[in-house]
C-alpha cells in the first residue's frame, strides 16, 4: 500500500524537477502546441455538433419546456462524458505518436542529467524516430487488444458495465504506467515482454503511478500541459525505484 501511495503522488513530486531544466521545457513546446490545437478542435466541434443535433431532435418531439430543459441538461452531461472518452482515446493514439520523438528527448535529458546514465542505441536520427514511433504503435496494439473486448462486454445487460468499469480502469492504470516508464526501456531496445516484466516487478508502485497518470491524461487541456511532466516522472521513477535493475 505504501508503494501504491508513493506512485500515486510521484508525478506531483516531479513538477519541480521538470522546471529545473529549461531545455526540457523547450522540448515540450512543439508537441504541446500541436496536441492542444488538435484536442481543442476535436473537443469543441464534437461536443457542439452532438449537443446541437440532440437538442434539435428533442425540440421537435417534446413540447414541455421544463422537460425539454431537463433532457437538454442530461444530454449535455452525457455528451460531455462521451466526448471526453473519445478525446482520451484520440489523445492516446495521435498525441502519443506526435509527442514520441520529443518525449524521448525529455526522458533522455532527465536520464543523463539527473541520474548520470547514458543509454545510446547508436541509431541515426530518422531511424531513432522510426523506432520510437514503432514502440508507440506496439503499445497501442496492446492497449486496444484488451480494451476492444471490454467495450464489447459492456453491451452485456446488467453486469457488462460493471466488468468494463472495474477491469477497464485497472488496465488503464497499468497501461499508463507502462506508457510513461517505457522511454528508458525503448532506448535499451528491450522486447515488449521484457518491458512488461519490468513494470510488473514493482506492480503496486506502477499501479499507483499509472492511476494518477490516467486521471491527468483524461482531463481536457490538463492532459496536454502535464504530459511532459509525466514523461519526466516516469523516467525519474524508473531509476529512483530500480526498475532498470529488474529487467
Amino acid at each position: 500500500m505504501n508503494d501504491f501511495v508513493f506512485g500515486l503522488t510521484y508525478p506531483f513530486r516531479c513538477i519541480g524537477l521538470f522546471f529545473r531544466y529549461p531545455k526540457i521545457i523547450g522540448y515540450s513546446l512543439i508537441p504541446m502546441i500541436i496536441n492542444l490545437f488538435i484536442y481543442t478542435f476535436v473537443f469543441y466541434f464534437s461536443y457542439t455538433f452532438i449537443t446541437d443535433k440532440s437538442e434539435e431532435l428533442f425540440r421537435e418531439a417534446v413540447s414541455n419546456k421544463l422537460l425539454l430543459d431537463f433532457i437538454s441538461f442530461v444530454l449535455s452531461l452525457f455528451t460531455l462524458l462521451l466526448v471526453l472518452f473519445a478525446c482520451y482515446f484520440l489523445f492516446i493514439i495521435f498525441g502519443g505518436l506526435v509527442s514520441a520523438p520529443f518525449n524521448e528527448k525529455i526522458s533522455k535529458h532527465i536520464e543523463s542529467n539527473v541520474f548520470g546514465v547514458t543509454s545510446e542505441n547508436n541509431l541515426p536520427f530518422f531511424r531513432d524516430i522510426a523506432f520510437s514511433i514503432k514502440a508507440e504503435l506496439k503499445k497501442l496494439l496492446f492497449y486496444f487488444s484488451f480494451m476492444i473486448p471490454l467495450i464489447l462486454i459492456d453491451f452485456i445487460p446488467m453486469i457488462g458495465s460493471v466488468i468494463t468499469l472495474i477491469f477497464g480502469s485497472g488496465f488503464s492504470f497499468y497501461f499508463n504506467a507502462l506508457d510513461y516508464l517505457d522511454y528508458p526501456m525503448t532506448r535499451r531496445m528491450l522486447s515488449f515482454r521484457k518491458k512488461l516484466k519490468s513494470v510488473n516487478s514493482n506492480f503496486s508502485l506502477s499501479m499507483g503511478f499509472g492511476c494518477t497518470a490516467f486521471f491527468l491524461t483524461f482531463l481536457p487541456v490538463i492532459n496536454v500541459l502535464l504530459n511532459p511532466v509525466l514523461v519526466t516522472a516516469g523516467t525519474s521513477l524508473f531509476y529512483e525505484k530500480g526498475y532498470d535493475k529488474k529487467i
